[in-house]
Order: C-alpha cells, then sequence, then structure tokens
C-alpha cells in the first residue's frame, strides 16, 4: 500500500486524478490517497480517503503544514494539479524529499518558464517553432503597438494563470486599456495574434528524458462558453480523441525546446491558425489537464503509470505515442456525469433526427 497526497483534492483536475487511480486500484489495496485543499466548501467534494483543510499555498505555513501532513500520514508520493502549488511545490521539493516522500516533478527552471506564457513564446521562437505573435503590455505604448500589429484582431491574456485567466478576444482599444486598469496587469499581460476557436491538446509523461506515452486529445467546445467575452472558460464541455501524428510531433518539439531532459507531465495546448496549422499557446506543466479521467477510461491511465514510474516501479512501455483508439467522445457538464461515447453514437442521433425531420 503507497500513501499518496494529492493537493486541490475538492477541484476537478484532482478528483479525475483520484477517479484513475480507483480504476486502477478497485480494491483499494495498492492506494491509500490522502488530500488537502484550502476552500472549506469544495473540500467536500473530495472523493480522497481522507483530506484536510490546508493554508493557501501563498501563505508562509502552506509548507510547514504539508509537512505536517506528509509525516502524519507517512507519505510516500506527493502529487499536484492546480498551477500554483505545482510552482510552490516544486520550488521546495528538497525539504520534500527530505522526509522520504517522492517529488516527481519537471525541473523548477523548466516550471518557471512554462507557468509564464510570455517566456514559455520567446522559447518556441527562438527554436524556429510557429508560434502566434506575442507582444507583452508593460505600458499603454504597448497596447498601441499591439493593436497597430495585429490590426485590431488580438487576443489578450495574463501571462500566468490557468483556464483563460485575464483573456479577452478581439476587444476594442478601450475596452483592453480599461480591463488592464481594472485587473492590474500592465507587466502581466500579453496580446497575441487572433487564432481560430479550434483547438487540441496532447498530454504526456516523461522519464528522465524519455516520452512514457502521450495522447491527443481535441476539444469540440467549451462549456458556458456564453458566458465569458472570450468564450473560453476553461472547461471542455466535449473532447475527443485526437491521434493525429502532426500535433504529436509538435508537442514533442515544443516540450524539448525548453527541457532537454523532462521529467514528469507535460500537458501542450495548440490552437489551429488561419492556415489550418496548430500553434502551441501553452504547457500545463507538472500537471494533467482536468479530464484527464476521459484518457483513462478511453485505454491510457496516465495517473497509475505516473505512480508506477515515481516508485521505481513502471515495467511498461517507452515512447508510446496516441494509444488510445480514434473516434471516443467525453461529453461533460455541470452537475453531470461525463459520458464516454462513440462518433457512431453521436451519428446515429444525427441521423434518427434528419429523418424525422424530412417526415414533417
Amino acid at each position: 500500500m503507497k500513501n499518496i497526497l494529492l493537493t486541490g483534492c475538492g477541484g476537478a483536475p484532482t478528483i479525475n486524478f483520484v477517479r484513475s487511480l480507483r480504476d486502477a486500484d478497485p480494491g483499494r489495496k495498492r492506494y491509500f490517497i490522502v488530500g488537502i485543499d484550502y476552500d472549506t466548501h469544495t473540500i467536500h467534494r473530495s472523493e480522497c480517503d481522507r483530506s484536510y483543510l490546508c493554508p493557501p499555498a501563498k501563505d508562509p505555513k502552506y509548507i510547514p503544514f504539508l509537512i505536517k501532513i506528509i509525516k502524519k500520514e507517512k507519505i510516500d508520493l506527493i502529487h499536484t494539479q492546480p498551477e500554483i502549488e505545482v510552482y510552490v511545490v516544486g520550488g521546495n521539493r528538497k525539504v520534500i524529499e527530505e522526509t522520504g516522500c517522492v517529488v516527481f516533478m519537471p525541473k523548477q527552471e523548466t516550471i518557471e518558464i512554462l507557468r509564464d506564457k510570455f517566456k514559455s513564446y520567446n522559447v518556441w521562437q527562438e527554436a524556429g517553432l510557429r508560434v502566434p505573435k506575442n507582444i507583452k503590455i508593460d505600458a499603454e505604448n504597448d497596447l498601441k503597438r499591439a493593436f497597430e500589429s495585429f490590426k485590431g484582431k488580438l487576443w489578450l491574456r495574463e501571462t500566468v494563470g490557468a483556464a483563460g485567466k485575464g483573456s479577452l478576444s478581439n476587444p476594442s482599444y478601450e475596452l483592453a486599456k480599461a480591463w488592464i486598469d481594472h485587473r492590474q496587469g500592465w507587466g502581466n499581460t500579453v496580446a497575441a495574434e487572433h487564432l481560430t476557436k479550434r483547438t487540441t491538446t496532447w498530454q504526456s509523461l516523461w522519464h528522465k528524458g524519455k516520452l512514457v506515452v502521450g495522447q491527443g486529445r481535441e476539444r469540440i467546445y467549451w462549456e458556458m462558453s456564453n458566458r465569458t467575452q472570450s468564450g473560453v472558460t476553461g472547461v471542455t464541455g466535449t473532447g475527443r480523441i485526437d491521434n493525429n501524428p502532426e500535433v504529436a510531433d509538435l508537442a514533442i518539439k515544443c516540450i524539448l525546446s525548453v527541457d532537454k531532459a523532462p521529467n514528469g507531465i507535460f500537458s501542450v495546448d495548440f490552437t489551429y491558425d488561419q492556415e489550418g496549422i496548430p500553434n502551441p499557446t501553452e504547457i500545463n506543466i507538472g500537471k494533467f489537464f482536468t479530464t484527464h479521467h476521459f484518457i483513462t477510461r478511453a485505454g491510457c491511465n496516465m495517473p497509475d503509470i505516473f505512480c508506477s514510474l515515481a516508485f521505481g516501479e513502471y515495467s511498461g512501455k517507452y515512447d508510446v505515442i496516441n494509444p488510445c483508439e480514434a473516434g471516443l467522445n467525453w461529453i461533460r457538464g455541470v452537475d453531470v456525469l461525463p459520458k464516454l461515447i462513440t462518433n457512431e453514437e453521436l451519428e446515429e442521433k444525427n441521423r434518427e433526427y434528419k429523418e424525422i425531420l424530412t417526415e414533417i
């Protein structure tokens, strides 16, 4: 029995991690899962065996509290899903490892580059990869230059943060300036060339510089996209297995351009440009995508592989690219369980609908 500590245990990303481990260990003989969460309400959604309220990651008491729980619960491995906790835990890995707890993460230098969208953009541009042009907005003159450069068609977003944090799609100059003022975003915002609405991702696991496994997933739409100005909510509505070899190849190049010896989780986001070419927009570093239980249900349980790698127990293959069956869809929503269905099931409903229409 291994004791696993998960942060952000009341959030959907960590719940998906727990569900993946339960799928691998239905008898609960391999993993005992402990969770922590700073939110007094969402912690009650936790599906861990045991959970604790904790300070926020930026609180000075966060790491001492973490160490206390690690020692109390005899934790063997820690995994973090929230981006801020990836950063904080990664930066304190030495003191955590001194307890005997395993920390299986990318290098801190890599985390610091990839959590900053402008830093990662610069690395990819220097590597000759096709990326949407970005302009860092430090002052009003930069914003004016961005509107001139992109002819008013731009994407505004904060340099650090997930789920479309601080983003605007094709705003007016007046709205963009007021938005940055309101969010105190000068120096922490980038403007980028506006691409299409089509997005895809590639989630991967690496071990000491070697690719273990990677799987693509196309995003069909954002859930509740009509509730935001940008149309991006960070909540995938329906995802579909995407085995496009071009996406996998580009993802590997993006990762290796930042870190020549990747270790841990690297999850790459792409948006297609007007010519139908996927452009990298960010790498979710040290964490799986929220919907990674979809990939587990589709046949590739990365959280279980992650734990096996961390404990030196992995005996599977390396360099496995897109092992899941194409044509599988993961349909999600608020207050409903996700549904795994095939393309054929989707098409059958459409055929039935059209047949009835012809009879009216």
